[in-house]
């Protein structure tokens, strides 16, 4: 699937890859700040380090003058990381200063990303508020005085929700109010969590259920014009169901050269016909089963099924 990409988010990653002088790819030895986040082994992770001018007398007043990245991950997670050490570095900021830089801010300044990519802007954020709480351990700033939450418990006692990104519920719940996530989707979107195997979609104490504390139960079927929750009718279901075919489950076939149409949705029974490489494949039965139903009962509504007709 091609992602439409900002000009100055291609110029961002060309410009990176390529080592063009000015450039933040690398690492500080002997760092400040030191932050790293997200997961080698399931998905984008990114180290993120920096350099201060140190004031003699008040850690306080230290300046950002240095930044750099090392990033396991795409074009949008390069480019945003670019954009993360520009806005630090070109702003002059303390490192108390830069604690209110957010995730938007690395969109805005990317022109946008793709809402598949926006984890990579979130990721950035999040690998500097931890370089700033490793900066502050470093220079004896106490940042529970200056009421920073340092978010102590999502590591120390938060109870792993997702496995395959290893995030708490508290790192969940947190990301869940602070970005306004409604539904699963979002959070895959936003955070990554639940990208993966889905298992936590819908286990106890899963996404669900945290979405179901947060807002209410339902809560994740949203009105479109108002935002606010609302009774999702037949239209906002096939509506559901055909974005989420669009956007997940066409690309994973696309790529084998198959394809799916959607032929017919009645209630929960989504009639529907595999064409390309997929309507001859052996494996119809199980990629109708275990990617097609099983992303929609995932993504959508647990009770979906699908039926596929013929040409």
């Amino acid at each position: 699937m091609a992602w439409e990409y900002s000009e100055k988010t291609k110029q961002l990653f060309m410009d990176a890859v390529h080592g063009k002088p000015g450039t933040h790819m690398g690492e500080i030895e002997n760092a400040d700040g030191v932050g790293e986040h997200g997961s080698i082994a399931c998905g984008d992770a990114l180290k993120f380090t920096f350099r201060v001018e140190r004031d003699a007398e008040d850690p306080m007043k230290d300046v950002i003058v240095e930044a750099r990245y090392l990033t396991f991950g795409c074009t949008s997670a390069i480019a945003a990381s670019e954009a993360l050490c520009i806005i630090v570095e070109d702003k002059h900021l303390t490192p108390i200063e830069a604690l209110k830089i957010t995730n938007q801010d690395i969109v805005e300044y990317l022109e946008g990303l793709p809402k598949q990519k926006i984890h990579c802007s979130v990721m950035g954020a999040e690998a500097l508020d931890a370089a700033i709480f490793d900066w502050a351990k470093k220079r004896g700033v106490d940042l529970n005085e200056l009421g920073v939450d340092v978010h102590e418990d999502e590591m120390e006692d938060g109870r792993v929700v997702c496995d395959c990104f290893s995030m708490t519920e508290p790192y969940i719940r947190r990301k869940i109010k602070e970005l306004n996530l409604k539904t699963i989707p979002e959070i895959t979107d936003a955070i990554k969590a639940g990208g993966a195997c889905m298992a936590c979609h819908h286990k106890q104490g899963g996404l669900q259920d945290i979405l179901d504390d947060i807002w209410g139960v339902g809560a994740g079927d949203v009105d479109v014009e108002s935002g606010e929750p609302s009774e999702r009718s037949a239209y906002q279901l096939g509506k559901s169901i055909e974005k989420t075919m669009n956007d997940y489950i066409r690309p994973m076939l696309q790529q084998d050269g198959g394809d799916v149409e959607i032929v017919d949705i009645k209630e929960t029974i989504v009639y529907v016909r595999l064409v390309g490489a997929c309507a001859s494949c052996a494996g119809a039965t199980m990629t109708l089963k275990n990617l097609v139903e099983k992303t929609l009962k995932d993504r959508v509504d647990e009770t979906i099924k699908v039926i596929s007709v013929g040409a």
